[in-house]
């Protein structure tokens, strides 16, 4: 082994010591030492439940290992009981997740997602601006059965957008590097609205319907959520990316050999396979479903089941492709387990005590106006955070009890906390998972990052707090 070996191996294990520490230290403080205001059953919840969130966080471990880790203590010490510590596994929402992913799958490893976004931009990429739009475009088409923004954002639009770039000569370091910056940042930025538009564009986006129904008894469903994020959404896909382009203008204007790419890629996809068709069909009965669901009452996770079940008969996707996603099967795991106590600090009261005791200084307030301190409170406090989800199940629950407790219309507070869920993730390149792939490509410095994250979360809390509540309030939900 060399010394320069040697060095790195004891850096790493360092790194990861002080990672369990971070996790440690924290949880077993609020563990062994008595808190006002918690009784000792709701303290040691809530410290094995933090140091599950800093966990997913830091990550010493990766994310399903902390998770078991999490169960298993919660069943040793007796802090739940042995038959609700699997119960997260039986809520419909884990089963949503889970469906979501093998959808992105089946998109991806038949082509169909490339296929978009190619077709977009050999049909709008005349000059950068469009062939931004277009970009922004093919995201949103494939945010309502991509649910991850790994997959959707690093997996898809970032390999097209990397490839188009090249193509009109922009490398990092080169002199036409700009092109090459401004359709990163536009594909990044787009990735989240595109996220918080549908029900089903952001993994953790069932999970904070189920917070929603359980905390503020309201229905958060497929339609409902889409039709309150189609207004502020779209105007947001038009004007950030024309903001970043008067931000970080591109050296090259006309792109047409942009399209001359697409064309070229296309052809070399062939025409549309059969099974892709059926995974078009399969796709739009799907969305037909979660549509129509406030009418036929099959729940979300049931319509998205039957469309697996379809693809695996009809052929689009096989037994082993199901088997061998390993992200669904992850997400399973964690996500059963992050519901099952997310779900016992909301019995025990944990997140009331959590959320009397930290907002009380918005109590009294016009309830607009509390609402709108707790959205760019939450929106900012990503800055901390290297996963949306790990905020999600610490903060939603929390937050939106806090809003509730101001007097804020339950719907619109449910909402806009899950639309500023998405959102928050565009303002640095660790926010998500999707955000050090865009970054690694070299293009965008990290201070430029930062300043066209920070500047676009400004014109979001505007768009989303601004117009999105003139729009709830044309829609009668205040």
């Amino acid at each position: 082994m060399t010394a320069t070996t040697e060095i790195r191996t004891a850096n790493a294990s360092t790194s990861k010591l002080l990672r369990w520490v971070l996790v440690l230290v924290p949880g077993l403080l609020l563990y062994l030492l008595p808190v006002a205001g918690f009784t000792p059953a709701q303290r040691h919840l809530l410290a094995i439940f933090i140091a599950t969130i800093v966990a997913l966080v830091v990550q010493p471990v990766p994310m399903g290992v902390s998770t078991m880790v999490a169960i298993t203590l919660l069943a040793l010490t007796k802090t739940i009981a042995p038959n609700q510590i699997f119960s997260g596994y039986s809520n419909p929402t884990v089963w949503l997740i889970f469906t979501a992913f093998l959808f992105s799958r089946a998109v991806t490893i038949t082509g169909f997602g490339m296929r978009v976004a190619y077709g977009f931009i050999r049909r709008f990429g005349h000059s950068s601006l469009t062939l931004s739009y277009s970009i922004a475009a093919s995201d949103l088409v494939l945010a309502p059965f991509i649910p991850s923004d790994t997959a959707r954002g690093g997996g898809i639009i970032c390999p097209v957008v990397h490839s188009i770039a090249r193509a009109l000569g922009s490398e990092p370091g080169s002199p036409s590097v700009e092109l090459g910056a401004f359709l990163m940042l536009v594909g990044f930025h787009s990735t989240y609205t595109a996220s918080a538009m549908f029900l089903t564009g952001m993994a953790s986006n069932p999970l904070m319907a189920d917070f929603a129904h359980q905390i503020a008894h309201v229905e958060l469903t497929w339609l409902k959520w889409a039709i309150g994020a189609s207004v502020p959404g779209l105007v947001a896909l038009v004007i950030v990316p024309l903001l970043i382009y008067r931000l970080h203008p591109p050296a090259i204007r006309n792109t047409e050999y942009a399209r001359v790419h697409a064309r070229a890629e296309l052809k070399k996809m062939g025409p549309m396979s059969s099974k892709e068709w059926r995974l078009v069909v399969i796709l739009l009965l799907v969305m037909a479903g979660w549509v129509t669901s406030p009418w036929h009452g099959m729940p979300n996770a049931v319509a998205a089941l039957s469309g697996i079940s379809a693809l695996l008969v009809t052929g689009v996707i096989s037994w082993d492709d199901l088997l061998g996603e390993r992200r669904a099967w992850e997400a399973l795991i964690w996500f059963g387990a992050l519901i099952m106590m997310a779900d016992s600090l909301l019995q025990a009261g944990v997140v009331n005590v959590l959320s009397r005791s930290a907002f009380h200084y918005v109590q009294g307030w016009p309830w607009i106006a509390a609402l709108m301190v707790l959205i760019t409170l939450y929106l900012y406090v990503h800055y901390g955070f290297a996963s949306m989800t790990a905020q999600v199940t610490a903060l939603y629950p929390g937050f939106l009890a806090a809003a509730l407790a101001s007097g804020s219309n339950p719907l619109v507070a449910a909402l806009s906390l899950a639309y500023f869920s998405n959102i928050n993730a565009a303002m640095t390149h660790y926010g998500t998972g999707s955000a050090p792939v865009y970054f690694g490509t070299g293009y965008v410095s990290q201070g430029t990052w930062w300043r066209i994250g920070f500047i676009v979360s400004l014109v979001n809390l505007a768009l989303w707090m601004g117009l999105g509540m003139l729009w709830w309030k044309l829609l009668r939900w205040w």
